[in-house]
């Protein structure tokens, strides 16, 4: 079973995915993690975020290994856990730009398909592209004023400017953030997160 959560920026993607699997006992799996691991890499390593060859070059000298897991997903490169290093602005900032390009995108498809299944999906194209068979789907979304002040309570940035962030991240990623046709739309900004977790598990069980 595959179930995928896709969505804007700061929709609560990784919540939502993180309480459905919890309650359905199974790893969640965060593509978003790889993207912004490509991202710090290429940062650290001086390379422009537009360089497929040289970012892909670097990913395959440094690979990166994704840990699923219900409670959170943790990112390596060799020894080194990358977690915590990837929500920095600076990685938020060029996150979008590595994420367009084709050749980061399939190699990020391809890491996410070799992983065993079940497990929830969690980031842009999961059901349209990534697992378009997929035996439930969910598209999150929110204004980007409810999903700036959400991120505010995270870190120590000003609201408008976060707002302002998001509403241009939204315009980059219009490409990547499209819905899948049978997926199901929810608006989490009037939902607390425990009712968005319960709607998305109503229906991936059934009555």
């Amino acid at each position: 079973m595959i179930v995928t959560i896709d969505g804007v920026a700061a929709s609560g993607k990784s919540s939502v995915a993180s309480g459905v699997a919890r309650a359905l006992g199974i790893p969640y799996v965060s593509s978003g993690l790889l993207y912004r691991a490509a991202t710090l890499l290429g940062l650290e390593a001086g390379l422009a975020l537009t360089d497929a060859a040289g970012l892909l070059a670097h990913l395959h000298a440094t690979p990166l290994r994704l840990e699923p897991r219900a409670e959170g997903n943790r990112v390596w490169a060799g020894e080194r856990e990358l977690t915590e290093e990837l929500h920095s602005s600076r990685v938020d900032a060029g996150v979008s730009a590595v994420a367009a390009l084709p050749e980061v995108r399939a190699w990020v498809d391809a890491q996410l398909r070799a992983l065993p299944e079940p497990f929830v999906a969690e980031g842009r194209d999961m059901g349209t592209n990534v697992f378009p068979h997929a035996e439930a789907k969910f598209y999150l979304t929110a204004s980007p004023r409810v999903r700036a002040e959400r991120r505010a309570k995270e870190r120590p940035e000003d609201v408008s400017a976060i707002e302002a962030a998001l509403t241009e991240r939204d315009r980059m990623d219009t490409v990547q953030s499209a819905p899948a046709p049978d997926a199901r739309v929810i608006d989490t900004g009037p939902l607390t997160l425990g009712e968005v977790i319960g709607m998305v598990l109503a229906e991936v069980r059934g009555p």
